[in-house]
């Protein structure tokens, strides 16, 4: 191993000698680095005073480790080298990371003083950053609880794995004391502050913004920041107006300077009987790049909502909604690619359903769906007809996984896709409308579309009037502390964040 790909801990044994020990930084697992530190610390026994057998059930209800010890070690991460230094405080060029030291912590205190404490800020937020939103996941991880930022990849990757980095951290840097640092910008974490407002909201105030700033002064904000965000430079983005909504991006967002509210959001509860499991998914957005959309069901409906969002659709607004009860039936592969044939089908299911809403004197059906949209919405009707267009009952109540090896599938002439590489086959299609507007949320109305299921982690979904199709891509993490206590918390919680939305 190259000197240069290797980072070194320096610990100070009990007898004041300082042991030089190399490890490669993203090599060394969390349990070797353990071992690790064990070994290089020496044979200094660390008595932890044990909080009673209440602990056990603490570490579970958290997800902390068992161990005092383990916890102080399960805290590094993979790109962080941590030194346990006793006496004196060392360092290692700039892999130097001080830990505090534990050896008298007791578990009442790790309970009363951090998690106990902080226990109302612990799982999905919602960021209020105007029509951006975004998705913090706060979680404990070893003694810290921390922050995270969950980015969408880039644009227009949609089936990579989602980009986070760390807003804040909180830990325990003395007995009984919590100490919270902001965690944005490159120069480390710093002084910060947490707020909890009440139960489902918080605040973060950072008390040291001069962290943020680089040297090369807002331009070298900008490049770094478009490198992260979009993984490619200014010169690289040759459409105008998508260069225009970067900036635009990047100026309304730094200004908040991680000062930022938060909002509870729950991933939506699953039924059997759902069309595919329910959750978070990445989708294509055009120029506004990939965007969190939360799929959620609502008996004889489906519903898109957006967890991050743009200028034109806000975070919060429900982006697309699709009637389980009116089956489009595609035709044949060379029909497909015309998209005048498509149209044409769309738009007869389109007026089926406006009939039937008529009919019905109203687009809620006898179940309920819980709550109306504020925009103009063309809701599925209260009863099952069949007609021209769609498959009936019988095919809409098919179940997803039984519905054979799917048919082919491919987009028609003329309607673009910001990833091409989109699957060529899909279990079924449904009627759906898409939620268009204006920029600033201007004249929102809702246009027609195809819901198009791939399979139980893909879905799209074809914008008639826009030519454009999206393909939705599962966020594939799992989240704890995200569950809503009861379906009516659930529907109460879409609510909210759509009102504040509007």
């Amino acid at each position: 191993m190259a000197e240069s790909d290797s980072a070194y801990l320096l610990v100070s044994r009990v007898g004041g000698e300082t042991e030089r020990v190399c490890v490669h930084q993203e090599e060394v697992s969390g349990h070797d680095r353990a071992r690790l530190l064990e070994a290089a610390v020496g044979t200094k026994t660390v008595h932890l005073c044990r909080g009673g057998a209440g602990w056990e059930g603490v570490a579970l209800k958290y997800g902390v480790c068992e161990n005092l010890r383990k916890l102080e070690i399960t805290g590094v991460s993979c790109r962080d080298v941590y030194a346990k230094c006793i006496n004196p405080r060392v360092k290692s060029g700039r892999f130097m990371k001080i830990l505090p030291d534990y050896e008298h912590m007791e578990y009442r205190d790790v309970y009363t003083c951090l998690l106990h404490r902080y226990r109302h800020i612990l799982g999905l937020w919602q960021p209020d950053i105007g029509p951006y939103g975004g998705l913090l996941n706060v979680v404990v991880d070893g003694l810290f609880i921390i922050g995270w930022m969950y980015l969408p990849p880039h644009d227009p990757h949609v089936d990579d794995p989602m980009r986070f980095k760390p807003l804040f951290r909180i830990h325990l840097m003395e007995r009984k004391s919590a100490t919270v640092e902001c965690m944005y910008g490159h120069r480390g974490p710093h002084n910060g502050h947490v707020q909890v407002v009440k139960k489902d909201e918080f605040s973060t105030k950072c008390n040291q913004t001069d962290h943020h700033r680089m040297s090369g002064g807002r331009q070298e904000e900008f490049r770094t920041w478009l490198r992260e965000e979009w993984g490619r430079t200014l010169e690289d983005i040759f459409h105008e107006h998508m260069q225009e909504l970067i900036l635009m991006k990047f100026i309304y967002t730094s200004q908040y300077d991680n000062c930022l509210t938060y909002r509870r959001i729950y991933l939506p509860p699953s039924h059997p009987d759902d069309l595919i499991r329910p959750g978070l998914f990445k989708g294509t957005y055009g120029s506004h790049g990939l965007e969190i959309v939360m799929l959620s069901f609502h008996g004889k409906h489906a519903r898109g909502t957006k967890i991050t969002g743009d200028p034109n659709i806000p975070a919060g607004q429900q982006t697309v909604e699709i009637d389980l009860r009116h089956r489009i039936h595609l035709p044949d592969i060379e029909s497909l690619r015309d998209f005048n044939e498509l149209s044409r089908i769309v738009l007869e299911v389109r007026e089926q359903v406006r009939q039937e809403q008529q009919q019905e004197g109203g687009p809620e059906d006898a179940e309920g769906l819980g709550r109306q949209s504020p925009q103009p919405c063309a809701e599925p009707p209260a009863e099952q007809a069949k007609g021209p267009g769609d498959g009936g009952a019988e095919a809409a109540a098919e179940p997803p996984a039984q519905s054979g090896q799917g048919q082919p599938f491919v987009l028609p002439v003329g309607v673009s896709s910001r990833n091409e590489d989109y699957p060529r086959t899909c279990r079924m299609c449904f009627y759906g409308t898409g939620l268009i507007a204006g920029h600033g949320f201007t004249s929102p109305e809702r246009t027609p579309g195809v819901f198009v299921l791939f399979d139980e982690d893909r879905f799209g979904f074809i914008w008639l009037e826009l030519k454009s199709f999206s393909l939705y891509s599962r966020v594939q993490a799992a989240f704890r502390n995200a569950d809503a206590p009861s379906p009516q918390a659930f529907e109460e919680m879409l609510k909210n964040i759509q009102s504040l939305a509007s």
